[in-house]
């Protein structure tokens, strides 16, 4: 897979051009430049090599957010290697690592990543929620229906209507009538909207 999301280069790209996998692991760990941290993050991806998974899932959690997406990107290009870490990622206490990781494996798109992401349908963060929600739509599991209809009553808009949405991708006729129901009792105006179209 090739990764499109390049990052600008730092001054110092050609000498992190030049490390192996361990040099930049340790730059990814103890650069104070978040440009040389993603950048760092970058190359690890490009390497695919499983000992920069772990690293990788650390930097899912770097202050910086331009950090963490390239992270998260890098986890994308290793592939299916990351899934496992990923879904172990799900436990750590910082919503955003749990979030990056949720995208990665939304993104990755392996059969293996649709127990973990409906774990994280129950996540008490919202944008995980939601960042679970998407992920499965481009998996279209069946076994994520069940879960994802209880995410119809989510106390966040965003979350309803990317479940709605996932849900339409699934289709069926459980999605239909539980998408009907919820029209009846959906109070947000854009939701509605997006559950009428799904059903058409």
């Amino acid at each position: 897979m090739v990764d499109e999301n390049i990052p600008e280069k730092p001054d110092s790209s050609e000498e992190l051009e030049k490390l192996g996998v361990e040099g930049l692991v340790h730059t990814l760990h103890d650069s104070t430049d978040p440009k040389v941290r993603q950048y760092a993050a970058y190359l690890l991806g490009m390497t695919q090599n499983p000992r920069a998974i772990q690293p990788l899932i650390e930097a899912l959690g770097d202050f910086d957010k331009s950090v963490r997406g390239q992270a998260m990107s890098a986890l994308v290009t290793i592939g299916k290697a990351a899934v496992e870490p990923l879904s172990s990622a799900m436990k750590e206490p910082q919503w955003e690592t749990r979030y990056r990781a949720v995208e990665a494996l939304g993104k990755i798109a392996d059969e293996k990543a649709v127990q973990p992401l409906i774990q994280a349908l129950k996540d008490n963060r919202d944008h995980v929620r939601y960042m679970a929600a998407k992920g499965l739509r481009e998996l279209g599991d069946s076994d994520a229906v069940d879960p994802m209809i209880i995410l119809l009553k989510d106390e966040n808009r965003y979350v309803r209507m990317m479940t709605v949405w996932s849900l339409g991708a699934i289709g069926g006729k459980k999605v239909h009538d539980a998408l009907r129901h919820a029209l009846k009792t959906e109070g947000d105006e854009k939701v509605k909207e997006a559950i009428t179209q799904a059903l058409n």
